[in-house]
């Protein structure tokens, strides 16, 4: 496992060290807005670092079978909000980039999920449909089918190559029109390995996104949740 993640461990570190070295030069005076964007380039690669341990963390509770959820009704709306902060802004105010291209629409839905879990799961998905579908919209909605509540994260990337749909759920896959330089494929194991854990399913597919679509929808993935205490 390490030395699948060593990369994706050493990038981070790397840009956040030449970082700090830059702004602890005594020749040179940069300008706050060089100041402001030294700083950036430090918490973004803490943030890369803080989810790639998180997904470690959680991938090795996963294989032992510690993960317990504790179910109870969890609103999707401060769910997706909670995993949308997650992902996008810093302790220091700073935005992730393309943060204000997810739209969300989930209609006021009620899940019996574990909070934390579902937090994670949404985190994991949406991040994937931000880097793997750059510049593209990125749509979180939800509805009730059955006794269910379809939780979808749809983007309008590239997609991902046909066949593959279960395979990115594989720890350590890097598929589709990803530049590979971020990212240790842990992402969609752990939502998928969370959300079995609730008592749900999560699925990918290809989809086309509309008339102005650059392309199927190469996003993750639907995830069904009890919407009751019910199975």
């Amino acid at each position: 496992m390490l030395s699948a993640v060593s990369h994706d461990l050493r990038t981070p570190l790397a840009a956040a060290k030449v970082a700090v070295s830059s702004l602890r030069a005594q020749d040179v005076d940069f300008s706050a807005e060089d100041t402001a964007e030294l700083l950036a380039t430090i918490e973004e690669s803490i943030d890369q670092l803080t989810a790639l341990v998180g997904n470690l963390l959680d991938s090795s509770r996963l294989a032992a079978g510690a993960i317990r959820p504790e179910l109870r009704e969890v609103y999707l709306e401060e769910a997706v909000q909670r995993a949308l902060v997650s992902i996008g802004k810093g302790a220091t105010g700073f935005f992730r980039p393309g943060i204000d291209r997810v739209k969300v629409d989930v209609d006021g839905a009620v899940a019996m999920a574990d909070a934390g879990l579902l937090e994670r799961v949404l985190a994991n998905l949406i991040d994937n449909a931000l880097r793997y579908a750059p510049n593209c919209l990125v749509r979180v909605n939800a509805g009730r089918v059955g006794d269910r509540v379809l939780i979808n994260v749809i983007d309008e990337g590239r997609g991902i190559p046909r066949g593959s749909e279960e395979q990115i759920f594989e720890a350590f896959q890097q598929l589709g029109d990803h530049d590979n330089t971020t990212g240790a494929g842990l992402g969609l194991s752990v939502a998928r390995g969370f959300v079995e854990a609730m008592g749900g399913t999560i699925q990918a597919t290809d989809t086309p996104a509309g008339t102005d679509r650059r392309g199927g929808s190469g996003g993750p993935s639907g995830a069904a949740m009890r919407r009751n205490g019910t199975i």
